[in-house]
């Protein structure tokens, strides 16, 4: 007797978020970007659609970077210590689809840039860079406050991903991202409760639940990627079979939680497999944009995606 799969039908769905705006939509941006969208578990082809693949953005920093291993540095050459080259190189050479900007020159240990100078910055990457874009602050709360809503405005219709709210800390920047038409990143510390409360807190200040996504605070391989995997897990499951708070796409930052392992820094070549594996892992707990550092890696995440992806 042949056995039947059985297959599994959710009620719901992950919401499509764009990130992008073209001239006719009121930006500047060369393309868009959408992710989310399934109705099925992760590369579960056969039980939901899953419209959008996988998306990897490439991590810049606005300034020259003074902790990444050399093996990121050599990567990138002369061009790393400009933040324009750089995201162009990423854009030309390697086909990114999208920048990951970091305004890291805003932190009070790192240049303590004002606001003011990191709205100029923001426009004149607006007006080099032509890919959709992320900004997300430099990790101090109280300057991110002040930086990242100037910065929300330096990009108002752009459509922009913008981050990180976090839930003590993500009313000024709901306000100004509602305001300027751009997207949030809601940032919950490896805890699906966390999660859902803060996406409702955000979601009663206005901005719709379709214009969150949810950075779950991963680890890298071997350093709590278990314990993320499970929790993105779980929230997908809740999110399909009904739970609109939940509903919402992943953002994962992988090259950072990559390059900080000890058994990356050991070996450049090691360190390139880390941040794949990592970021390989995450896809089939549901991440919907990779934040990744290393061109190679970037290179072998693609590949990989491809072959999931073919003849879906």
């Amino acid at each position: 007797m042949e056995t039947q799969l059985v297959l599994e039908k959710w009620p719901g769905s992950i919401s499509v978020v764009t990130i992008g705006a073209k001239t006719a939509e009121g930006g500047s941006r060369s393309q868009t970007v959408q992710i989310g969208g399934q109705t099925a578990l992760p590369l579960m082809f056969k039980e939901g659609v899953m419209p959008n693949r996988p998306k990897i953005a490439f991590e810049i920093w606005d300034i020259a970077p003074v902790d990444f291993e050399q093996e990121l540095m050599t990567a990138y050459g002369r061009a790393i210590n400009d933040p324009f080259t750089w995201a162009q190189v990423c854009v030309d050479e390697f086909k990114a689809d999208l920048i990951c900007l970091k305004m890291q020159g805003t932190h009070p240990d790192f240049g303590d840039r004002s606001p003011q100078e990191a709205a100029k910055f923001v426009s004149k990457f607006l007006n080099q860079i032509k890919v959709p874009l992320i900004i997300t602050g430099s990790g101090d709360n109280a300057k991110d406050n002040l930086v990242l809503p100037a910065c929300s405005e330096a990009a108002k219709g752009e459509r922009c991903l913008i981050g990180s709210a976090v839930q003590d800390n993500y009313k000024t920047l709901v306000a100004s991202v509602l305001a300027d038409g751009h997207s949030i990143i809601a940032e919950s510390p490896i805890d699906i409760n966390i999660a859902k409360q803060l996406n409702i807190l955000i979601s009663d200040m206005g901005l719709s639940l379709e214009r969150i996504v949810i950075d779950p605070t991963i680890g890298a391989l071997g350093y709590g990627l278990e314990y993320a995997y499970s929790i993105m897990e779980r929230a997908r499951l809740a999110a399909l079979s009904g739970d609109k708070t939940l509903a919402c796409p992943f953002i994962c930052f992988v090259g950072q939680e990559a390059w900080r392992v000890k058994e990356a820094k050991a070996d450049g070549r090691q360190g390139i497999a880390w941040e794949t594996l990592t970021a390989t892992s995450l896809i089939q707990s549901g991440a919907d944009i990779l934040v990744m550092r290393h061109p190679k890696a970037a290179e072998n995440v693609l590949w990989y995606t491809d072959g999931l992806f073919r003849g879906q």
